[in-house]
């Protein structure tokens, strides 16, 4: 790389953090989208797409729908909605933000701009179905579209379609779907076999889970995180505890570092199994390594401490949850409060409502039953 090649890049990654920053910031999202549609006259500046995922997220988290149409339909007035690559991430971005009648117009808009319809974009448009919840329109437009423009599906094509069909609980035909990837000479990968496995394990199908975890293994993937994950779950359901943690220690063997899905599940385990000694020393464990507690860790841990009437721990717990942040249900925090109340430590209850009242990051509505 040359002198003044590295010097231009330099230059360019310091506008693009310089403009990022700036769009961060702001606090008006109004003046937000003005600055957006500003600074997207520099071709730089549209190739950042962290940028305009970010922005988008924004936007469609604060329901400003008609400001999410505003910034990515100025887009169509730059020569790169000519490219493929940039008018499927418009398609991906208005499916993020569940807008998927726009991503779609995008998509069907692209042969009049002269703009290639190939797999990338046919992706493009089922991802964007998946994001929006449209999960029952999937099927039919992958049929359809993938007809209609003689596009020939891929392994991300079908992993898209499993994924609607395990998320409206249509598990015979996600494995149908599956069986067809090695009808079609492709090969399934991690991803698809991820997806089969949060499914069916995820909603009390165990044993075809275990078929999949078996077709896995057979298949040559190897599992990650994730899959052993999904798999922790289902032990977990079917009331299985000391396979879930042989099954944490084998994860932990393969030099997997577990995630807090991974503590979470075995920590929901004996909590389920009623063995607080157990549960308090996994939740130790989380907390020692890599990962941290999250909502699901308080929220499981408090209702478990207040069902076995440790209000000591469930009064720790509390604490700890606003220490890190997390945002809680007010409905898991007051079962702390009343359990105080009901043991007539009304002072420390009291405590509890004040943290809650004048917690910058959410105020929390805590009241004293007596």
């Amino acid at each position: 790389m040359s002198t003044i090649t590295r010097i231009i890049r330099s230059f360019s990654t310091s506008v693009s953090k310089s403009i990022y920053d700036d769009l961060y910031q702001e606090r008006n999202l109004k003046r937000m989208v003005h600055k957006f549609k500003h600074f997207s006259s520099s071709h730089l500046f549209r190739k950042q797409t962290n940028v305009y995922t970010d922005t988008v997220r924004r936007l469609a988290s604060a329901k400003k729908y008609k400001w999410v149409e505003e910034i990515l339909e100025d887009q169509k007035q730059y020569p790169d909605i000519t490219h493929e690559g940039f008018a499927a991430r418009l398609i991906t971005l208005y499916g993020k933000a569940a807008m998927f009648d726009h991503a779609y117009k995008v998509f069907d808009e692209m042969p009049e701009r002269k703009c290639q319809q190939t797999v990338m974009s046919f992706n493009a448009v089922l991802g964007a179905c998946v994001n929006a919840k449209k999960f029952d329109k999937v099927d039919g437009i992958f049929k359809e579209v993938s007809k209609r423009i003689n596009v020939v599906p891929d392994v991300v094509s079908y992993n898209t379609v499993i994924k609607a069909l395990c998320e409206t609980g249509a598990f015979e035909d996600a494995g149908l779907v599956f069986e067809e990837i090695g009808k079609k000479g492709l090969r399934a990968d991690l991803i698809t076999f991820n997806t089969l496995l949060n499914g069916f394990y995820g909603n009390g199908r165990f044993v075809d889970g275990e078929k999949f975890w078996e077709k896995m293994t057979d298949a040559g993937v190897s599992p990650d995180v994730r899959s052993y994950n999904a798999r922790l779950v289902g032990l977990v359901s079917e009331k299985k505890v000391d396979e879930a943690v042989e099954l944490f220690n084998e994860l932990c063997s393969k030099n997997i570092k577990p995630d807090v899905f991974s503590y979470n599940a075995i920590i929901s385990g004996f909590c389920n199994d009623g063995d607080l000694q157990e549960a308090k020393k996994w939740y130790a464990k989380l907390v020692e390594s890599d990962a941290a507690p999250n909502k699901t860790t308080f929220a499981t841990l408090i209702s478990f401490a207040c069902e076995v009437s440790d209000f000591d721990w469930a009064v720790e717990l509390f604490k700890q949850a606003f220490e890190r942040k997390c945002l809680l249900d007010v409905n898991v925090l007051q079962l702390v409060v009343d359990g105080l109340v009901k043991e007539s430590r009304t002072e420390e209850a009291k405590e509890l409502v004040e943290i809650g009242s004048s917690n910058k990051f959410r105020r929390y509505n805590l009241t004293i039953n007596e």
